[in-house]
């Protein structure tokens, strides 16, 4: 096991908590006043990590917390005295977070496998909306940038392809059809590519089902990454952010299209060695694990 001296892991600590607090300590201060976010809240509440627990340093499996300092994390179940300092249980690794590990491992070398799709334009947001009462729309404290009319137009001129469940299960009924793909949760594995923004925001959402067996460092690294890719998701949207300071990406133009998948091309680079860093940590979790024998 990979031993840190104190001062060694109390920067590492004292780094990730400062990194994270740039993200959670705004929120907060929102969420005390009151006042929503149509960007930014996402990141706290589609995703169900509690900012507290964003915050929250851990070094992940095989390593040794030297110190008195390190005594403090055994405040926290997974944590346990181990000759020469402080450790993770392993042995709190339950089976259910164990098939969490294999079927993410599972997901994800799958999505790897494929080569980007770059011509989904953002739709999906759009697909939300469409041709739904202006007055019940999911963020209507915003206006839509085109009109109610004017979206829908943008919709009916341009192919959908959303293969991305989790957006896809919002869109309205009228919606639905126009898609060219009927994802569903059986289907994830198979649809799933690394071109797709949501696909490479989940990254977050596989790094903390497995928290404390990632280390804090990761989930981090996935956060950060599903923060930039949520500003181009609603840039692109049907939505006017323009008083929250985020111009748009003009997807219903050619050059708003270009853009987008620009960016998105980016995002992908960006994703792979953290999705691989994922599916090695899902396989190193398992591979300790596998039963005697096999």
């Amino acid at each position: 096991m990979e031993r840190l001296a104190e001062r060694e892991w109390r920067e590492r600590e004292r780094a990730h908590v400062a990194r994270m607090r740039r993200w959670t300590e705004p929120h907060q201060r929102r969420r005390s006043l009151g006042q929503p976010h149509p960007v930014l809240d996402f990141l706290f509440t589609y995703y169900s990590h509690r900012p507290s627990h964003l915050e929250r340093w851990q070094p992940g499996p095989g390593v040794v917390l030297a110190g008195a300092g390190a005594r403090r994390f055994l405040r926290r179940a997974a944590f346990r005295e181990v000759e020469g300092g402080v450790a993770l249980d392993e042995a709190a690794l339950t089976a259910g977070r164990l098939r969490t590990a294999t079927a993410v491992r599972t997901l994800l070398t799958a999505t790897a496998s494929r080569a980007p799709r770059l011509n989904c334009f953002g739709l999906h947001e759009w697909a939300m909306v469409y041709r739904h009462p202006a007055d019940d729309v999911r963020h209507a404290q915003v206006p839509l940038r085109l009109g109610s009319a004017g979206t829908d137009e943008v919709v009916e001129s341009l192919e959908i392809r959303c293969g991305h469940y989790d957006a896809f299960r919002f869109f309205t009924e009228p919606a639905r059809p126009r898609n060219r793909l009927t994802p569903s949760r059986e289907s994830q594995v198979r649809l799933e590519q690394p071109g797709c923004l949501h696909a490479n925001m989940d990254l977050f959402k596989w790094a903390y089902k497995l928290d404390p067996f990632i280390p804090a460092e990761l989930l981090g690294d996935c956060f950060e990454l599903a923060a930039d890719i949520r500003e181009l998701d609603m840039r692109a949207s049907p939505y006017d952010l323009s008083a929250y300071g985020y111009p748009p990406v003009r997807i219903e133009t050619a050059a708003g299209r270009a853009e987008y998948a620009r960016a998105q091309s980016d995002f992908a680079r960006r994703a792979a060695p953290l999705r691989d860093r994922l599916i090695a940590a899902c396989g190193s979790l398992l591979t300790k694990h596998a039963p005697s024998g096999k």
